[in-house]
């Protein structure tokens, strides 16, 4: 006989994490959207064409884009290159890199930006190195330094999100390849990278979203003067310059549909990958 009480159960366990799904993610999006279109208390579009038409507004946007874009892209490609070495090595190399890894990738915000003003700052460690020969024109406050200071936790997580791909990698495919006459670039090229096509784009989408999302290591390095998307929003919201709910909001809606879209992307190439597999 079967027991109907037991699904109730289970459902009465659950309504803890509705009720917080409810009040720190339903409420304050529904919130967000109905900011995010008012001006005077009326529903328009002013704020998103303020956006896009004020030169400090469309800056934080294409800023965060550029640092998400190249901080992902030198994740992805360091990240994959050190996944495989990882994987070919094996035993205790791995495990320890992986560890590392699990590690360093959590390891942002101001310590992070405190680590790297200390070694890269105005009279940091490699900054004096670095003039000592002859290279002066790096600095950790720009827009390279942002990338460079991103990149450090991009790279580690890039190496565990794209580590499992490398399990399906067989060696035999590697002598299979040899015995046909193939080189080793046709092997990368014509076997391994289409395998790992899927994951590694899933991953690079990732990356994409964690660098956009990112706030608290870019305000800790520049004080809150570098313009980005998160960073404005911040201001915005706790009245730096001025109080502006509404269009932190609409920036706010900008950044949500950056990352609903990248999400969308990025379950249906796992969709896809899986479906592959089956």
């Amino acid at each position: 006989m079967i027991n109907k009480r037991v699904p109730l159960k289970a459902l009465t366990c659950l309504v803890p994490l509705i009720l917080i799904f409810l009040l720190f993610q339903v409420a304050p999006l529904i919130w967000v959207v109905i900011h995010g279109f008012l001006d005077n208390d009326s529903f328009s579009l002013h704020n998103f064409i303020t956006i896009f038409t004020n030169k400090l507004y469309y800056q934080a946007i294409t800023n965060s884009l550029i640092v998400s874009f190249w901080s992902s892209l030198i994740g992805i490609i360091l990240g994959t290159l050190c996944a495989y070495s990882v994987h070919q090595v094996g035993g205790r190399v791995r495990d320890v890199t992986l560890s590392f890894s699990n590690l360093t990738s959590n390891f942002c915000g101001v310590p992070l930006a405190f680590a790297f003003i200390v070694v890269f700052g105005l009279s940091g460690v490699f900054t004096l190195i670095l003039k000592h020969f002859g290279v002066t024109n790096f600095n950790i406050f720009s827009l390279d330094g942002i990338v460079v200071i991103y990149s450090y936790f991009q790279i580690p997580l890039g190496l565990l999100l794209i580590y499992p791909s490398m399990d399906n990698i067989q060696s035999e495919w590697k002598e299979a390849s040899s015995l046909l006459g193939g080189s080793g670039f046709d092997y990368n090229s014509k076997i391994l990278l289409p395998m790992l096509s899927r994951p590694i784009l899933g991953t690079f989408i990732i990356l994409f979203a964690n660098a956009m999302g990112a706030y608290a290591t870019a305000y800790a390095l520049t004080s809150g003067e570098f313009n980005l998307l998160t960073i404005r929003i911040a201001d915005m919201i706790s009245g730096s310059i001025f109080l502006q709910p509404d269009m932190a909001s609409a920036m706010a809606l900008i950044l949500i549909l950056v990352l609903v879209v990248i999400s969308i992307a990025n379950h249906f190439l796992l969709k896809g990958s899986f479906d592959e597999k089956q």
